[in-house]
C-alpha cells in the first residue's frame, strides 16, 4: 500500500454555519463512504484515516521498500560515496565528485547546480570532514528533488482519467497493473482501457491484471486506439467508476506518426469528457539515463505530461537521472519501481531517494 496517497472526495452538503472571518478557509468535510451509515446532519464528518494510519504494519512495509531501494541504487551510489572516503575537503574531492555525478547520469546542469550548492553548504556549516560533506550532499539532492515529490490526487473528477504513455520495454503495462492494484486496495473502482490494440500481448497482459484485481477492461483486437479510449471513458462515466486507466501503445518519440496518434487519443478522450485526461503519465526506464530525460522532453512537448513513473531502478548505475529531470524538466515523479513485484512500486519521496542514493 502506498505510504502517501492523496484521495479527494466531492464536498458533501452541510447545514449553514456561522459566518467565517474574512479570508478564513472553511473546515474540510469528507463525504460518507458508500455503504456506510451517514452521520446525523449536525455531526461533522471526520476525515478518513490515512493509509499509513490504517495499516499497523505500514512502517515495516515502508522500511522493507527503503531497503530494496537502497539495494537497487547501490551501483549508482557506490561511485559517489567512494569520493568521501578520504581525509580532506579540497578541490580534488569536488573534482572526483563531479566525475561521479556525471557518470551516474546526473547531467551537466544538475551536476553544476549540486556542486555550487554543496560548496555553499560546506562553507556555512564549516564542515571539516568528508563524511560531513556526504550528509550535506544528501541535503542538496533532497532540495533539488523536492519539486518532483507530489501525491497523485484522485477524486476531483469522476472518473479521474489517467492516460499512460511510454516507449516499448519501459514497463508501462506492468506499471498500470501495479497501479490498478494499489488503487483497488484504496477502495477505488477502476476501469482499464487496452488502447495498445496492435500488440496482442499488451491486451493479454493487461487482461491478466484486470482479472487479478477483479476490475473491468475495455478492449478490442486490432481496433483504433482512440476509439477504445473513447469507449472506456464513456463507460467509466456511465458506470460510475472512480478511475479510468488508458494504456496507450508503446512508441519511440522519433516515430512521428505514432506520436501523432497519441495526440489523437488525447483529443478523442477530451470528446468523451471535456475535462479529461486529468493525468498524463509517462513511464520511463531508469536504466536509460539521459535518454530518459530526452523521452520526458519529447513526450511532454507532444502530450503535456503531468507526472512520471520511473521503473527498473534496481541495479541501475544511472539513478542520477532524476536529478537531471528535476533541473531541466521538473515534472512530478508520482511513483518509482525497483522490481517486478507489486510491492516494488511505491510513491516517490525526495529525502528517501537521496538517502538511499548515498547509503
Amino acid at each position: 500500500m502506498f505510504s502517501f496517497f492523496k484521495k479527494k472526495s466531492p464536498p458533501a452538503e452541510v447545514p449553514s454555519a456561522p459566518a467565517l472571518a474574512p479570508h478564513a478557509a472553511p473546515p474540510p468535510v469528507s463525504a460518507p463512504l458508500a455503504g456506510k451509515p451517514t452521520a446525523p446532519a449536525n455531526t461533522p464528518l471526520a476525515p478518513p484515516p490515512s493509509p499509513t494510519a490504517a495499516t499497523p504494519d505500514a512502517p515495516t512495509a515502508r522500511q522493507g521498500w527503503l531497503d530494496r531501494l537502497k539495494a537497487g541504487l547501490r551501483k549508482t551510489g557506490a561511485s559517489i560515496t567512494t569520493v568521501f572516503t578520504g581525509t580532506r575537503i579540497d578541490d580534488e574531492l569536488y573534482e572526483e565528485l563531479e566525475t561521479a555525478l556525471l557518470m551516474a547520469d546526473t547531467g551537466v546542469k544538475a551536476t553544476e547546480h549540486l556542486l555550487q550548492d554543496l560548496k555553499r553548504r560546506v562553507k556555512e556549516a564549516k564542515a571539516t570532514e568528508p563524511s560531513q560533506v556526504k550528509t550535506l550532499l544528501a541535503d542538496a539532492i533532497t532540495e533539488l528533488l523536492q519539486p518532483l515529490q507530489k501525491p497523485l490526487a484522485i477524486g476531483d473528477h469522476h472518473p479521474t482519467v489517467i492516460m499512460v504513455a511510454g516507449v516499448n520495454g519501459a514497463g508501462k503495462t506492468t506499471s498500470i497493473g501495479k497501479l490498478t492494484k494499489h488503487l483497488a486496495d484504496e477502495g477505488l473502482s477502476v476501469l482499464l482501457a487496452a488502447a495498445d490494440t496492435f500488440r496482442a500481448a499488451a491486451k493479454e497482459q493487461l487482461a491478466v491484471w484486470a482479472d487479478r484485481n477483479t476490475v473491468e477492461i475495455i478492449s478490442q483486437q486490432g481496433g483504433d486506439p482512440a476509439a477504445v479510449s473513447f469507449d472506456a471513458v464513456s463507460a467509466g462515466r456511465a458506470r460510475g467508476r472512480d478511475v479510468v486507466l488508458v494504456d496507450t501503445a508503446g512508441r519511440l518519440p522519433t516515430q512521428l506518426h505514432l506520436m501523432e496518434e497519441l495526440k489523437k487519443i488525447k483529443r478523442v478522450v477530451q470528446k468523451a469528457d471535456g475535462t479529461a485526461p486529468h493525468e498524463v503519465l509517462l513511464v520511463i526506464d531508469g536504466n536509460t539515463g539521459q535518454n530518459a530525460l530526452a523521452q520526458v522532453k519529447a513526450f511532454d512537448d507532444t502530450l503535456g505530461l503531468t507526472g512520471l513513473i520511473v521503473t527498473k531502478l534496481d541495479g541501475t548505475a544511472k539513478g542520477g537521472v532524476l536529478c537531471a529531470i528535476a533541473r531541466e524538466k521538473p515534472i512530478p515523479v508520482y511513483f518509482i519501481g525497483v522490481g517486478e513485484k507489486l510491492e516494488d512500486l511505491e510513491t516517490f519521496n525526495a529525502r528517501e531517494f537521496a538517502q538511499a542514493l548515498l547509503s
